[in-house]
């Protein structure tokens, strides 16, 4: 840790107009040995409870050219398949990884949580606090399985000289990679969740849920297809238009045939985004106002905010962004048993949160990420703290707080390795309403179809052009 404390040092990106320099050539000489090459520390932990990053090493062939196809077969004929697959080859590595690595170690509940204190969130405290006889987190031995194309890795050492930010939205001299990884400041590292490599392109079937205190929910469906912009390997593209998402809901039925265009860009402008919407009682596409920052997500009845969408995204205009440092925290990581198709909803869905027999925590290092609303703007969380994998640069888990200063709502993305892309990404996310008891849950994935990242769009099929046209085909 004392190679890190020059960047420990530095606050917030402060005034808009603000430059911050690459980092130093001697830092960035680390990546791909001392770090490895997205800028995590390569070695494990004194106390051997979080091992040496092994990434690509702890997956077969098999795992790593995994087709569609092939997921949606055993999806239907042997769905323990999918779980077991990861879970398998892990369990032949147990000598090197310290011991089982498929059977919790120990379990924190209400009961215990002072002694595990140090290394949880405010947010998951809360929940023991809210929910003392039935919250609690299964803790099992950490794996550090995160990895990417060698493409960007090669792209991330090179953008550690060359890419600077200039105030908290205009990213310049990045491309393809990780833009950040030796970050010298907090909107670095958020910029770095924002532009992880996720695949060039994906169909997505999403499957929503409001869970009402009591733990009733009705399921919303959307098919979701999405390109990459940045990060593309077959179209790399700048830093200016980041991705393209079309959205169809297909129920309720009430809203089914919804169809939503957004252009993810690096423009504070209307949080980063351009949004055009297809209301099928109206009958006409329509530009989407406020498609920003804490305005409500459609569909998600104010549970979740438009920003809060893939656990943070758009602007970061209205914030202070403080780099706190990294430490030692259980976050929720290989959520292969919660994903599995062998579980329904109706299993993963409790009063209150998820059933946590079903979700695994790991103790990683993250880096802690502390965004404070600026003067003279306005957002309904004053104070939001991000805590993100270092491994892979995913965002885990937010304490949100409200502008009473009180801790209001607690996110978590369930951490999950797919090293047929490759990449790390949340499945399900979660949004806990401490005020009110209730919590959204998005991409949850087990009882629909695989999602479909081999798929290819052209650019002209993101267009409000097309947009008109697929709703006149309705």
């Amino acid at each position: 840790m004392r190679n890190w404390n020059w960047a420990l040092a530095t606050a917030a990106v402060l005034a808009s107009g603000t430059t911050l320099a690459a980092a130093p050539a001697s830092e960035a000489a680390k990546l791909g040995k001392e770090l490895t090459p997205v800028g995590a520390i390569q070695a494990g932990n004194a106390e051997g409870t979080i091992p040496a990053w092994q990434g690509q090493e702890l997956f077969t062939p098999e795992q790593t050219d995994l087709s569609r196809a092939q997921l949606e077969e055993w999806r239907k004929s042997d769905p323990a398949k999918i779980r077991n697959l990861v879970y398998s080859e892990l369990k032949k590595h147990e000598d090197e990884l310290g011991g089982d690595v498929t059977q919790p170690m120990f379990t924190i509940t209400a009961d215990n949580m002072a002694e595990h204190a140090d290394k949880l969130t405010e947010g998951h405290k809360a929940m023991f606090e809210k929910y003392p006889d039935t919250y609690k987190m299964p803790v099992y031995r950490s794996v550090r399985t995160a990895f990417f194309p060698e493409e960007i890795y090669e792209a991330t050492i090179k953008n550690a000289t060359s890419a600077t930010l200039n105030g908290t939205d205009d990213v310049d001299g990045a491309r393809l990679g990780f833009p950040f990884p030796i970050p010298q400041n907090g909107a670095e590292a958020i910029w770095n969740h924002k532009l992880k490599f996720r695949g060039s392109a994906v169909k997505r079937f999403n499957n929503q849920a409001i869970v009402k205190p009591d733990g009733d929910f009705k399921i919303s469906k959307l098919i979701e297809d999405v390109k990459f912009k940045y990060g593309n390997l077959e179209e790399p593209g700048g830093t200016s238009l980041l991705a393209y998402y079309l959205s169809e809901v297909i129920e309720p039925a009430r809203v089914a045939g919804q169809l939503t265009l957004v252009h993810e860009t690096a423009d504070e402008g209307d949080g980063g985004r351009l949004a055009w919407i297809y209301n099928p009682g109206l009958g006409r596409v329509n530009r989407a106002p406020d498609v920003g920052y804490d305005n409500p997500y459609i569909g998600t009845d104010g549970e979740q905010f438009s920003d809060q969408v893939d656990v943070f995204n758009g602007a970061l205009n209205r914030y202070n962004w403080k780099l706190v440092g990294r430490k030692e925290m259980y976050i929720p990581y290989h959520s292969y048993e919660i994903n599995s198709p062998e579980h329904k909803y109706t299993d993963l869905i409790r009063p209150g949160h998820l059933n946590q027999d079903l979700a695994r925590y790991e103790l990683h290092r993250v880096w802690i990420i502390e965004a404070t609303l600026r003067d003279g703007t306005r957002h309904q969380f004053k104070t939001r703290r991000f805590y993100q994998d270092e491994d892979s640069w995913s965002i885990a888990v937010v304490d949100n707080y409200d502008n009473r200063d009180e801790l209001w709502k607690v996110q978590e993305a369930h951490l999950i390795t797919l090293p047929f892309i490759p990449t790390v990404t949340g499945a399900p996310e979660t949004i806990y309403d401490l005020q009110t008891g209730r919590y959204f849950l998005t991409a949850l994935t087990n009882e629909d179809e695989t999602s479909d990242f081999e798929v290819e769009y052209k650019d002209s099929y993101f267009t409000p052009a097309n947009l008109k046209r697929k709703a006149r085909r309705r």
